[in-house]
């Protein structure tokens, strides 16, 4: 499902889509989270969080993304809160993302679930296509 997420990014961005260093162990515990919804057996929407951030004690959201033809059906708000609550069960303090300006159904849904502007940081941080974002865990 990954390369289904990076071939959007291509579209939408150009190149080669999401080119920032992420590495699968940064996902593993206790660095990290991963979650994959399935619908009827079949992987439908992703997402998780990695250690790291502007501030001590945030983590990154990384990856998530819903299968087009699984879209519409709330995944998204799913998959977001058991990131949210697999972090908080972990001690992070914040989550903090960049998503794009030509994402904006994803802007949406991190505004609607409580995410509030923040700097740029990070690898994108001199985009002026990013929007960084950042919601407290505590």
């Amino acid at each position: 499902m990954t390369h289904e997420v990076q071939g959007e990014y291509a579209v939408l961005y150009g190149g080669d889509g999401d080119t920032a260093p992420i590495a699968a162990d940064e996902f593993v515990a206790p660095h990290g989270h991963f979650v994959v919804a399935e619908v009827d057996g079949e992987a439908a929407a992703m997402g998780g969080w990695r250690r790291g951030g502007p501030q001590p004690g945030d983590a990154e959201i990384k990856r998530m993304f819903v299968r087009r033809r699984f879209r519409r059906q709330g995944l998204s708000r799913l998959v977001l809160a058991e990131v949210e609550r697999t972090a908080a069960e972990a001690g992070v303090a914040r989550l903090v993302l960049e998503t794009g300006l030509k994402q904006p159904e994803a802007i949406a849904l991190y505004r609607a679930s409580g995410y509030e502007d923040i700097p740029p940081f990070g690898y994108y941080a001199e985009s002026p296509s990013s929007v960084p974002l950042a919601k407290s865990l505590t």
